[in-house]
């Protein structure tokens, strides 16, 4: 319940003393009556009970100017607060584009009271009476009453007639005690200690003290002197906003008019506060309470309100920020869903690549990437998928428990799209698995072949080189033994050719087989193959070339041995035609001639063997005879050797010639001989018949003898 009657004369003994009170003032709200200040009931009570007090001790002088300026004091804080609540009003009332020049006479029609309490309680009021004589706005101040009175707000001694006459302190009452109800009310604040509950007053003081406790400048106590420096205000600001007083230490008690004039416009700037206040009015000697506590309630509402909005912002940041949150969990979802999906199509094309390297360290390389891609890819995939299903849970689970449409991923975006893609996964892997080890394996094969066929390669090089060096020289020797063994030598390498022609089908096999496979290295494998194809090659000509030279070598030491030949039957014909036994056996010369007739058919034999010797050798005369310039002999051995043995038989024919002179010479000498020799012996049978002294010893002995001696006559004579 709140006495309005004696406003002024309350307000003066505040400041006056801190003497006991006479009398006890209680505003009542809402059906409960708190404490708020003790006042006396009015000033001529004031007055009269301090004549009473001090008449045998004060004399009438001094009991004036106490009454005076106790009437002084009650002008001052009038005008302060007639001009604070003036400015609070206005606070408001900008809001709907309306304001107050006089605090008595404007809200006299009771429109700007109507709307000053609808502002103020959020509620409808009856709607203004329209017109300006006294009863419209007596009309419109019930009204305003009444809704105070509905709110449980006691106005005792005011009535309408009051506001509309324009009664000073019925109206700074009034607007006090809407101050109360609808600003200082509701602030209560449990002290951490006690459960104890303050009262709106208390309270608010209590807020100010926690506010600026961390202040050493600043010591609340109440709300008037603790408030002349400014610093207090100052502090209020700091510690909501900082950021507006960044140099708060700089600040002095000293500089009162310049910390509450910045505290008031920065207020008024940049927290959109009324300047409630201006620092003349709280840099007095005694401050008005009800005008500091006005407007810290203003700015405890402001700060309360930024409280309260940051708490609504959090909390709405928080409905906001779980929506966000299930949106960007879901958008993550559908992301990594994607992700996850891409990368399995990615890696099952990639698996699926059966383009392998051609080589086995790549091939190794490769299965190297795809076990550390079992080991490490998948395994950070795997855990993907994971925490895919554990995101979709989590997602579905926390939009049920905010009742919500639990989020249902698109179709191919699902966890059974997810595990099926997965298992596809796991099948491309193990046939990349099965296809990379074969792969080895046949690369593996390839390089034991590859090795196989250098190795094999390698001999067959060899033995190619040293049939080379082997076959490639063409002294076969000057005789005929000496190119028959080599002519048996090379019949011996061909043989070795032959065979080892199988042998070298094997690694032109391995060769092909290679290639077939497509081996890496084919190249170098193709290289050594043509190389050795090259000098086998090279070895079947020098083999071919070599025979054609044996052969050209043998048929003209198989003239050389004809012409040797005939050379020693020459050579002995020769010796037996210079024997000299012809005069030896000069008897015989029948004999020797029969010889030599046989000679002379050697000679003849020879005659034809050595034209075809000649011949044959005269062959190898022809340049055009020979092997890539291989000629078996030269031409001067062979012109040597065609005229020695020309020669040879020249001269054999002249001893054959003379030998047969002789021989015919021997053979008349001979006759000679014989002939003599027979007419000595005829001579001498016939001289020993004539001789014998036998004559006969008959006729017919005798004419035995006469018969002889004829015939011997006769054979004389012949």
């Amino acid at each position: 319940m709140v006495d309005t009657a004696s406003y002024h004369q309350q307000q003066a003994y505040l400041d006056m003393s801190s003497a006991t009170a006479n009398g006890i003032h209680h505003t009542q709200i809402n059906g409960h009556t708190s404490q708020q200040d003790q006042i006396p009931f009015n000033i001529d009570q004031l007055a009269a009970d301090f004549d009473l007090a001090g008449q045998d001790e004060c004399n009438s002088s001094a009991r004036m100017f106490e009454r005076t300026r106790i009437q002084v004091l009650a002008d001052e804080r009038g005008y302060v607060q007639k001009k604070t609540f003036t400015k609070w009003v206005n606070s408001h009332l900008t809001r709907v584009g309306c304001r107050i020049n006089d605090l008595y006479t404007d809200l006299g029609d009771g429109r700007n009271l109507i709307r000053l309490l609808e502002i103020l309680s959020g509620e409808r009021l009856p709607k203004a009476t329209r017109g300006k004589m006294r009863i419209h706005c007596l009309e419109n101040v019930d009204k305003a009453i009444m809704f105070l009175q509905e709110q449980h707000v006691h106005l005792e001694n005011i009535g309408a007639h009051d506001i509309v006459d324009g009664n000073s302190s019925l109206i700074l009452g009034l607007i006090w005690t809407i101050i109360l109800r609808f600003q200082i009310q509701d602030i209560t604040i449990e002290e951490c200690v006690s459960t104890e509950t303050k009262s709106a007053k208390d309270a608010l003081l209590l807020w100010c003290q926690m506010k600026t406790a961390d202040y050493s400048s600043v010591n609340v106590r109440n709300f008037t002197t603790s408030w002349k420096d400014g610093l207090a205000f100052c502090a209020l600001i700091h510690k909501h906003r900082p950021d507006l007083i960044p140099q708060f230490k700089t600040l002095t008690k000293e500089n009162a008019n310049h910390n509450l004039q910045l505290a008031f416009d920065l207020c008024e700037k940049r927290l959109g506060i009324s300047k409630l206040l201006d620092p003349e009015d709280v840099n007095v000697d005694y401050v008005d309470e009800k005008s500091i506590i006005t407007y810290i309630v203003t700015l405890y509402h402001y700060f309360s309100k930024m409280k309260n909005d940051s708490v609504q912002g959090r909390r709405l940041a928080k409905v906001i920020g779980s929506a966000l949150d299930s949106e960007k969990m879901a958008n993550d979802y559908e992301r990594l869903v994607s992700d996850l999906l891409a990368w399995i199509e990615q890696t099952i094309v990639t698996l699926s690549d059966r383009q392998f390297p051609n080589s086995l360290p790549r091939v190794h390389e490769k299965l190297v990437d795809f076990n550390r891609y079992r080991v490490m890819d998948k395994p950070a995939r795997f855990a993907e998928k994971g925490n895919l299903e554990v995101l979709l849970f989590t997602l579905q689970s926390k939009e049920r428990a905010n009742q919500q449409i639990p989020f249902q991923p698109r179709e191919g975006k699902m966890i059974s799209d997810v595990n099926r893609a997965w298992e596809n996964l796991e099948r491309a892997e193990h046939d990349r698995e099965l296809a990379l080890r074969e792969e080895i394996i046949r690369q593996e094969r390839l390089e034991q072949l590859a090795t196989k066929f250098n190795r094999k390669a390698g001999l067959r090089e060899k033995w190619l080189t040293d049939s080379e060096k082997l076959v490639a020289s063409d002294q076969f020797g000057t005789d005929l033994a000496s190119v028959e063994a080599a002519f048996k030598k090379q019949e011996a390498i061909q043989t070795d050719i032959a065979a080892f022609e199988e042998r070298l089908q094997n690694i032109m096999a391995i060769a092909n087989e290679l290639q077939t496979e497509d081996y890496h290295d084919y190249a170098t494998i193709e290289a050594r193959k043509k190389n050795v194809e090259m000098h086998w090659e090279y070895l079947i000509s020098l083999v071919t070339k070599r025979r054609q030279c044996l052969e050209l070598a043998y048929n003209l030491q198989r003239v050389f041995q004809e012409m040797q030949y005939i050379f020693e039957w020459i050579s002995d014909l020769k010796w037996r035609l210079k024997s000299d036994d012809i005069e030896k056996y000069i008897l015989s010369a029948d004999d020797l001639l029969q010889r030599h007739s046989l000679i002379e058919a050697d000679i003849y034999v020879i005659d034809e063997r050595l034209k075809r010797a000649i011949t044959d050798a005269d062959e190898y005369l022809n340049p055009d005879v020979n092997i890539d310039g291989y000629r078996p002999a030269t031409s001067e051995e062979i012109e040597m050797r065609s005229h020695n043995l020309q020669k040879a038989y020249e001269e054999l024919i002249e001893l054959s010639r003379k030998r047969r002179d002789l021989l015919e010479q021997a053979k008349v000498v001979s006759k000679f001989y014989s002939d003599v020799g027979d007419a000595e012996f005829w001579i001498d049978e016939k001289q020993q018949t004539m001789t014998s002294p036998d004559m006969g010893h008959d006729v017919n002995t005798t004419d035995s003898l006469v018969a002889k001696h004829k015939l011997i006559e006769n054979d004389m004579s012949a």
